[in-house]
């Protein structure tokens, strides 16, 4: 189960503190190569940002010129001329925020776009492994919360971000120009706010990477027991999953509080700043104009420009806050994207244009956690065509066996050959390409219940699914739904029974025709009539295929060529039904007691 990343995560500050590259500069940088081909409307965009950052300037500006040289003057014209230049100005500055915005939504949702689609692909390059020791809601966590949040930030902040520098720039080059006295009173709220900032931000970079971690939980605990609402409900654990969950709610919600609360504080600092430096400059600004060092325009410029500087230096702080949030996003999502991938396939590694079907196990060791061994000095063989059952308590190495043919897993040490190819110099695709697996949860994707055959072969027709479906004696049953082979199913496979489903998979594996087969029964739970048409669908596609059965009831495999009884990670016994019975063994003794239980 995965909890995130657990990388730590530097306190990155604003004003000059110091970051550590190889998260916050790194993940930055790694966003940017998004960009890459949207520079030409990257560049328009900071054009209009530059457009309107100098608009914002002019505006004030111009209202103090009209003051000191039109109303004080009395000049009417003159003030009506300045007044429509004002007017252009204004309407300038907000065709360029237009801009600047519309095409930034463009280039953010391009970006997520490229990221949303990088990580759905890299899910399917990862192995199997990867997915067995992590939370599947949590991952999709990383899916929809974090490219979402980096999404809104792009949208909003890094506009904001770039304006906010240009204006504090620009903002106190002409407040220089104007009166460096009044600029040296406006700044005096610097060191303030940087003492302020650096106390509030010090606290908020850790506490967003943990409301997005403890978010991931959340969503990947309520991912899980939805999926596992009728166990819940089964064992009457309603109260137990309930508790557990407020356990994880109030995490995330404790989290998020002193997140919000920290970052809270900077508005409300901002404000009181902002207060104050309107009464230095309104006061030191009077004696000033009244003793004639400045003129009442001066001061009017730089009251709207102390606004102007402070809040870009608002704008600056909260997005920050936002952007931490993002970056914590966009980690978990980088995390995932480097994760190791899949094995590639070896240099050399062959395509099989057809397979016979023999298997041998060559002294094959495997261990799922280092230094303890699942499986150990495995050797056996199978013929073409023959069905291998795996018998064996849990955690026998049943499972791992399939794992390893199918190449889920690689061997340690050992080999397994297929028609006498070591399956490591075989492509995995086309490895897989000519097995089916009929497995004990039986899966049914969101969709009619054609597509859900057909995703054994898809370029089938509608005549091969049908034939299948009769073959795996699930046309009848297909038939009474109002819609037929159209009938839309979800995940869960809601509307059909747990046969029916089973049904569907065999249809599934017929239709795709594979040389081996793996089957992991699961009949236990079903009627005797139903159990009886899935024996005789399997039956059906098992002939003239290597098979390879993990086995439950040991009634249903005494047809078998071989019998491959298991025990720590070894092999007990092997034999056929009727040789194991003679050896008076483990499984002489597993199948008598089965027939006592189901007598």
């Amino acid at each position: 189960m995965s909890k995130g990343s657990n990388k730590p995560h530097p306190h990155s500050h604003l004003f000059g503190e110091k970051v550590k590259p190889k998260n916050w500069i790194s993940t930055v940088k790694r966003i940017g190569r998004y960009f890459s081909d949207q520079k030409w409307l990257l560049s328009a965009v900071l054009f209009m940002v530059i457009i309107s950052s100098f608009l914002s300037l002019l505006g004030p500006f111009l209202i103090g010129v009209a003051i000191d040289s039109y109303i004080v003057k009395k000049d009417a014209e003159g003030l009506w001329k300045l007044l429509i230049g004002l007017i252009f100005v204004f309407a300038g500055h907000s065709v360029s925020i237009w801009l600047q915005n519309y095409w930034m939504i463009g280039i953010a949702q391009q970006t997520v776009y490229k990221m949303r689609n990088n990580l759905f692909k890299q899910f399917h390059r990862l192995s199997i492994s990867f997915f067995d020791k992590r939370q599947h809601g949590e991952l999709m966590s990383r899916v929809t919360n974090d490219i979402e949040n980096v999404s809104s930030t792009l949208n909003s902040s890094f506009i904001q971000v770039f304006s906010s520098i240009l204006t504090l720039a620009g903002t106190v080059g002409v407040m220089l120009y104007l009166s460096p006295l009044l600029t040296l009173i406006s700044l005096s709220i610097v060191p303030l706010m940087y003492f302020g900032l650096k106390w509030i931000t010090k606290r908020t970079g850790a506490r967003f990477k943990e409301q997005q971690r403890n978010l991931g939980e959340i969503n990947g605990y309520v991912e899980e027991i939805t999926s596992g609402q009728r166990i819940v409900k089964s064992f009457s654990q309603e109260q137990r999953v309930i508790e557990e969950f407020m356990v994880k709610n109030e995490k995330l919600r404790e989290s998020g509080y002193w997140a919000q609360t920290f970052s809270g504080f900077i508005p409300k600092l901002m404000n009181v700043l902002n207060n104050g430096s309107f009464a230095l400059i309104a006061g030191v600004g009077g004696v000033l104009a009244l003793n004639g060092k400045v003129s009442i325009g001066v001061i009017v410029i730089f009251v709207e420009y102390s606004r102007q500087f402070t809040r870009p230096l608002n704008d600056l702080a909260n997005q920050f806050n936002t952007l931490l949030s993002a970056v914590a996003g966009a980690e978990r999502v980088f995390d995932i994207l480097d994760e190791s991938q899949e094995e590639s396939d070896e240099g050399g590694a062959i395509d099989l244009s057809s397979v016979k079907g023999r298997v041998d196990f060559q002294d094959v060791a495997f261990s799922y956690e280092k230094d303890e061994h699942t499986v150990s000095n495995l050797s056996f063989s199978v013929e073409e065509g023959e069905t291998v059952a795996l018998v064996g308590p849990t955690g026998a190495g049943k499972t791992t066996v399939v794992n390893l043919l199918s190449r889920f897993y690689d061997t340690d040490k050992g080999k397994v050959l297929l028609d006498g190819h070591d399956i490591k110099k075989i492509k995995r695709s086309s490895l897989r390409s000519h097995m089916a697996f009929v497995l004990q949860d039986s899966f049914l994707f969101e969709g009619s219940i054609f597509e859900n055959i057909r995703y054994g072969r898809l370029n089938a027709t509608d005549e091969e699914v049908m034939e299948a479906a009769k073959l795996a004696n699930a046309h009848s049953f297909i038939q009474k739904f109002p819609k037929g082979y159209n009938s839309i199913l979800n995940q869960e496979g809601s509307g059909i029974s747990q046969g029916q489903k089973q049904l569907l998979s065999i249809a599934r594996a017929i239709l795709a025709d594979p040389s081996l087969l793996i089957l992991d029964e699961a009949t236990s739970s079903i009627d005797t009539i139903t159990e009886m048409k899935i024996q005789e669908a399997l039956q059906r596609l098992m002939r003239g295929r290597t098979s390879f059965v993990i086995a439950h009831r040991l009634n249903t495999i005494q047809q078998a060529d071989l019998i491959l009884v298991l025990h720590d990670g070894g092999i007990l016994e092997k034999g056929t039904h009727e040789q194991l019975l003679h050896q008076n063994g483990f499984y002489s003794s597993l199948y008598h007691s089965q027939l006592k239980r189901d007598a």
